[in-house]
């Protein structure tokens, strides 16, 4: 494993990833690699697989590391007042001096302010859009201010930086922001939390209209073959929104807090979180969940078959990580790496256009 501050990791509490027997064999057959942030620790991980098959851990330090994207050679993500652009700078079958076979650098970020960003993507032209929690809105990067507001929930009056409902959540379609996530219908300072066990909505944004309610804490949308499936965090669940009926179709039971979630072909790849300890974690419906089955909430990866909603393969972490935000799946690389801010590195990374 690779850092930007080898002191700081020697004074950090240990840090264990373990698997299932067959995870490095899936991330071989599916010719791809994992990139997940957690904003606790400050880190974006990449995970793919070394030439003898045993798992690569990459990692970098951003400050509250949020919402990830990733398109191409692109990589989009937010951390605690920017909104950073990444780019594959090695050409196809060259590699890096440590053996990555794609080497992410930083090659633009768009300071935000700290406006608590969560999910980001590209949009058809390659812009960033993002969800801004602070304001209640989905909003793109500007050249010249914090940000450019596109679209508010019906709900929520007006632009404010009172995070009214806790919009997290962004699904893209056809390059376009096509449905969102709150935990709250809400439209006052911080009113969502009186709302999470059963308050949550799903929100069509071209017509602009509530489709899904009675969720818990909904993160993570993402259309995939003409479905909207979402994470249900609150309760444990993964599944997919019956457009029709408004109803909320579980998939799966997942063993924490959902949150980050990233689908290639048949599979979903899952990223939960232990819960924190205070009020707005507490007396969910997760926690009973949870009890019934003898489980206790994990932090980690899980890979389900959308077919069969069988968790199929799983990563666990242990130690300092207890939280993580959002999960891509990087088709075509085995071995990602990225550039890191804290290091003399990124002065030696020089690429020619």
């Amino acid at each position: 494993m690779s850092t930007d501050d080898s002191a700081q990791a020697s004074q950090a509490p240990p840090f264990e990833i373990s698997t299932s027997r067959q995870f490095s064999a899936w991330l071989a057959e599916m010719g791809a690699s994992l990139a997940f942030t957690t904003y606790q620790a400050g880190k974006l991980f990449f995970i793919g697989l070394k030439p003898d098959g045993h798992l690569w851990v990459h990692e970098r330090s951003f400050e509250r590391c949020m919402g990830l994207a990733a398109e191409g050679n692109g990589l989009l993500m937010a951390n605690l007042w920017q909104i950073w652009r990444f780019e594959n700078t090695l050409p196809p079958g060259q590699k890096s001096a440590n053996g990555a076979d794609r080497l992410y650098v930083p090659k633009v970020a768009w300071v935000t302010g700290d406006v608590d960003a969560h999910d980001v993507a590209f949009d058809a032209d390659g812009r960033p859009v993002f969800v801004n929690t602070l304001f209640s809105c989905i909003a793109t990067v500007s050249e010249t201010s914090s940000f450019v507001p596109l679209w508010r929930p019906p709900f929520v009056s007006r632009y404010a930086a009172e995070d009214r409902c806790h919009l997290n959540g962004l699904a893209m379609k056809d390059g376009r922001p096509a449905y969102a996530t709150a935990v709250g219908e809400t439209d006052a300072p911080d009113a969502w939390r009186e709302h999470r066990a059963g308050g949550g909505v799903a929100i069509d944004i071209a017509a602009n209209e509530v489709v899904a309610r009675g969720l818990s804490m909904p993160h993570s949308p993402r259309v995939h073959d003409g479905r909207l499936w979402l994470i249900n965090s609150a309760a444990g669940e993964f599944g997919h929104v019956d457009l029709a009926s408004g109803r909320f179709e579980p998939v799966s039971f997942l063993p924490g807090y959902g949150r980050g979630l990233a689908i290639h072909q048949r599979f979903a790849v899952v990223g939960l979180s232990k819960a924190r300890k205070n009020r707005t974690f507490s007396g969910l419906p997760l926690d009973d969940a949870l009890a019934k089955r003898k489980a206790e909430a994990r932090c980690g990866l899980f890979v389900i078959d959308l077919v069969t909603g069988d968790v199929v393969h799983w990563l666990r972490i242990e130690g300092i990580v207890d939280e993580l935000y959002d999960v891509a799946i990087l088709p075509g690389t085995r071995m990602p790496a990225a550039i890191g801010i804290k290091s003399d590195e990124i002065r030696r990374v020089i690429s020619v256009g």
